[in-house]
């Protein structure tokens, strides 16, 4: 459960909610026992039953040990419903507040982690992995305390009924319980290759998404189906196996159930011959075996959940723990006149090995220009990547005004840099909040629409836009699919 000790700041957060549920999950566990005494007092009094009195006498009597039985399930199911309201609801905000912060910490990581980490594997992470790690915060933990309060509450009124009889009862619950860890350490490991091979699946299905164009340009439909078919068949053969894993606890744990309710009628019926127990004492015992039949299984379900949900952790820990190679040194503003000056500077890609500028030098001027011309490869891309500081240099140095580019403030230096990539990317949205989406942050979303169609008409796609139906407002498909290559790339000038 190492993992997991990251999540104790969200139940430090919350820790009101949770300590509230739990004292519901005892208040209500202490009315559904109570309520099975006056079970076993209507089957001692129906026993002890004298013919003499009058039927009314007996209705009435049997009537109030049933309302009363009624009147504690009424009570258990009301703390059952607070105890979700407080536990449920809490899993569902860590749930929130988990996810948010993986979202803001991939926006914070360099372009070098999403060049190792694939678009589907990192959609896992905030979608499938956080998912199993709230059944853990949620439902695994309410269980757990739930089976904890079950048995200290059900075994000890059992105890003190006749301690004999309970451990002959409780002899089985041992053997399921090694069962459980044994079986759950299984099924662990079994979970973990479906959640690997369900990254596999997401993305590839990302992939044919986002390149569904060229892939019916070349008529690869039938090639990609087989792919993904092939994939899908491991998905199965891997939650296949994992289900018949889990099918083999099921049968198991009644049967051990089974011969605790054996041992209770056998045993407890011959110490009710004795004299030592009444009838209804072995109906008390046999409702609460039943009674602990839920959270012994649950044992199987919740160290099942508890270990999916440490791997998943584990596998979220290490992309929170994840720092960005790139960082902003400073906070304070940063306003450009766009002088730049390289002085020797060099890179080479690590992955690769290529070695893309070696000792560059040259000064652009504020309100001058520079044209870089050269053959692909030539490094290029890498300078202007290199002055959004999107790599930083292996050798040399960069200044803007005077300054070196690694110490100013990074958000201000790229936002205050128009970039139009090679390969263009447009945004599911409207054209308009497409071509506002470089404004400063302080004004994004609030930029005047005249600022905007004057740039369409700079970038020379005004026209075009004004032929759409929906002009500036027309919604583009992902990745700006609806629009033509030379629109897309105007556009993105705009």
């Amino acid at each position: 459960m190492k993992p997991l000790l990251a999540l104790n700041k969200y139940f430090l957060k919350y820790k009101w909610r949770l300590l509230l549920g739990i004292v519901f999950i005892g208040v209500s566990n202490y009315f559904a026992v109570y309520s099975i005494t006056f079970i076993r007092k209507g089957i001692d009094y129906i026993k002890e039953i004298n013919p003499q009195l009058p039927p009314t006498n007996l209705n009435a009597q049997l009537l109030s040990f049933a309302l009363m039985t009624l009147g504690m399930a009424m009570l258990q199911g009301f703390f059952l419903f607070l105890m979700r309201q407080t536990i449920i609801v809490m899993s569902r905000l860590i749930e929130y507040d988990l996810k948010n912060d993986l979202y803001e910490h991939y926006q914070k990581l360099d372009t070098t982690f999403y060049k190792h980490n694939s678009t589907g594997d990192l959609m896992n992470r905030i979608s499938e992995d956080v998912s199993r790690v709230r059944m853990y915060i949620g439902p695994s933990i309410m269980y757990a305390v739930n089976t904890i309060m079950v048995f200290v509450f059900t075994i000890g009124i059992m105890i003190k009924i006749d301690w004999l009889l309970t451990v002959y009862v409780l002899i089985p619950l041992p053997i399921l319980t090694i069962s459980i860890y044994y079986v759950g350490s299984i099924m662990n490991k079994k979970g973990n290759l479906v959640q690997e091979q369900l990254s596999t699946l997401s993305t590839m299905a990302q992939e044919a998404f986002s390149g569904i164009r060229i892939i019916k340009s070349f008529a690869r439909e039938e090639k990609w189906n087989k792919d993904f078919e092939r994939e899908s068949d491991i998905y199965k053969e891997r939650n296949m196996d994992l289900v018949k894993t889990d099918s083999l606890f099921q049968p198991f744990m009644l049967l051990m159930i089974g011969l605790s309710t054996i041992a209770t009628i056998y045993i407890g019926g011959r110490e009710a011959i004795d004299g030592k127990i009444t009838i209804g004492n072995i109906a008390e015992f046999i409702i609460y075996i039943n009674r602990l039949t839920w959270p012994v299984a649950s044992l199987g379900w919740v160290t099942s959940l508890i270990q999916r949900a440490a791997a998943s952790q584990q596998r979220i820990n290490q992309f929170l723990n994840t720092q960005p190679k790139i960082k902003s040194p400073v906070t304070d503003t940063l306003k450009l006149k766009g002088h730049i000056e390289f002085k020797n500077v060099s890179f080479t890609y690590k992955d690769s090995g290529i070695k893309a500028l070696d000792a560059v030098s040259f000064l652009v001027p504020t309100g001058q220009s520079l044209a870089i011309v050269g053959h692909t490869g030539s490094g290029k891309s890498t300078i202007a990547n290199l002055l959004c500081r999107l790599y930083d240099a292996d050798s040399g140095d960069i200044f803007i005004d005077g300054k070196n580019i690694q110490s100013v403030n990074l958000y201000d230096l790229r936002g205050q840099i128009g970039y139009v990539p090679q390969e263009v990317f447009l945004f599911s949205d409207s054209i308009a909040s497409n071509i506002a989406f470089s404004a400063n942050r302080s004004e994004h979303g609030l930029i005047a629409r005249d600022k905007i169609e004057q740039a369409a008409k700079t970038a020379a796609i005004y026209s075009n836009i004004n032929e759409f139906p929906d002009k500036f407002d027309t919604l583009i498909g992902e990745r700006g699919i609806t629009l033509s290559g030379g629109q897309k790339q105007r556009v993105s000038i705009a």
